[in-house]
């Protein structure tokens, strides 16, 4: 299907894609505009987009048709990057077939739609069929950006897989092709069944489900670059005796698979880009450092020698594979290192105002660090930095709380972080910028999220 995008639009976005991260030497209320409020003094329209009501095509299809609607606009107003125009404004007449669709009423003043998302829903007792439409509304001789036919199980998973599916499929179209997050899924650590087990959840908190019941203590999941496999921290017992191990995952199996067990405490472990080898924590020579293995466990290799400090919560550069930013409290107190991923050309990325400085994470296009600050109040907040400059911004300010653990995700524009804002430890996603937070769980005690990339 040939895919036409009115220009205006389409260069907005576009200049989105290379200004998100931009980083200019300004105040930190300018910096944060100038980083992450994608649209801000552009020059150019924000694209304005309605998704009208889905028309169930008999009285059995009305769920299903509310459920998906719903969906496709939540996930739509939680992309950063387009205006969701209220229903309140939308024309008395919904289409649900091209041939109704009336453009007029939808760029009429009181809407000033440039696209609309229309279609219906049919449903058998073995089969649920949905017709969705993307057309602009501001150029009726285009053809539609986006026509999709979706065919499965009427359950309500499925429903809901198919609304994820057609968002993230209109913010790729609209975006110039960056990658839409509906379908991702989030792992955290939850301690809800009495035991911190690793836990999956959609990227949106819908279908909370444990992966792991090793019944002990599990840490820092990690997803692997091609999403097959989860690396975290376990505490499962081996001959008796309890420490800290790398242990692994599988989607695939549906279980956790073998890993070799090293000497000592074994943690945080982190992928390079590319998926073949595993850097994490371990103190099987003494103090704990940076070891290198291949994803497998195999050929571990020593990387950093902290001396009488420690090195932790590596995070590797995902675009360009050679830098590693990691933690050590080798001068006293933990802050924030770089070196190449070889162990080379260590330097520290030394912020002035003194406090803890953990949890690192990359931006997908390697040139943003997030992480976590205590500062001298005592309070924690999530950061971001652009290391060269090492101009900061915080994104968590005046929550009174704990906010730790950033994940970034695939689509740069979201991070997803812990926080005991509303008491209980739980987990939060967010614009880059520190807007739009909500919270994803409620029950229990919640921790360590970490953002499949895609």
């Amino acid at each position: 299907m040939k895919v036409l995008v009115k220009s205006k639009h389409f260069s907005w976005l576009v200049v989105v894609a290379v200004l998100c991260f931009a980083v200019s030497p300004v105040s930190a209320k300018q910096g944060q505009e100038a980083w992450f409020r994608t649209g801000t003094g552009l020059g150019v329209e924000k694209i304005r987009l309605a998704v009208a009501d889905f028309g169930p095509r008999a009285d059995n299809a009305k769920t299903h048709s509310a459920q998906f609607t719903q969906i496709v606009r939540d996930d739509l107003q939680f992309s950063g990057i387009l205006d969701l125009v209220s229903p309140s404004f939308y024309p008395a007449q919904s289409p649900t077939m091209p041939s109704e669709l009336q453009y007029a009423a939808w760029t009429d003043p009181n809407v000033k739609a440039h696209y609309v998302a229309f279609g219906n829903l049919s449903e058998t007792t073995s089969e649920v069929a949905i017709q969705a439409w993307l057309y602009d509304v501001t150029n009726p001789s285009s053809p539609a950006v986006v026509g999709k036919i979706y065919r499965g199980a009427p359950t309500d998973a499925q429903v809901r897989k198919f609304a994820h599916q057609f968002a993230d499929e209109i913010i790729s179209k609209l975006s110039g092709g960056l990658p839409g997050i509906a379908s991702t899924q989030i792992a955290f650590v939850s301690s809800r069944t009495g035991f911190k087990e690793v836990w999956l959840m959609d990227y949106d908190g819908a279908n909370q489900h444990p992966l792991t019941s090793l019944r002990t203590i599990s840490l820092m999941p990690r997803w692997s670059p091609d999403a097959s496999r989860i690396a975290f921290t376990c505490y499962e017992p081996l001959n008796r005796v309890v420490s800290a191990q790398i242990c692994m995952y599988s989607m695939d199996a549906g279980k956790v698979v073998s890993f070799p067990r090293f000497r000592g405490t074994n943690s945080a472990a982190t992928w390079s880009p590319d998926g073949t080898q595993l850097m994490f924590s371990s103190s099987m020579q003494g103090a704990p450092d940076l070891y290198v293995s291949d994803s497998n466990g195999s050929k571990p290799k020593r990387l950093t020698f902290s001396g009488n400090g420690g090195a932790t919560s590596p995070a590797w550069n995902p675009k360009t594979g050679q830098s590693v930013v990691f933690v050590s409290d080798r001068g006293g107190i933990p802050k924030l290192y770089m070196m190449n991923s070889d162990g080379t050309n260590l330097a520290a990325l030394d912020l002035p105002d003194k406090g803890y400085l953990i949890d690192p994470a990359w931006s997908p296009n390697g040139q943003i660090l997030a992480f976590s600050w205590r500062r001298p109040d005592g309070n924690y907040d999530i950061y971001v930095m652009e290391p060269n400059s090492q101009h900061i911004i915080n994104l968590t300010p005046d929550s009174g709380s704990r906010n730790e653990r950033p994940s970034w995700a695939p689509d740069g524009r979201h991070i997803v972080f812990e926080s005991t804002r509303t008491g209980q430890r739980q987990i939060w996603t967010m614009l880059a910028d520190g807007s739009q937070a909500h919270e994803l769980t409620l029950t229990g005690h919640n921790e360590s999220p970490n953002w499949s990339p895609k």
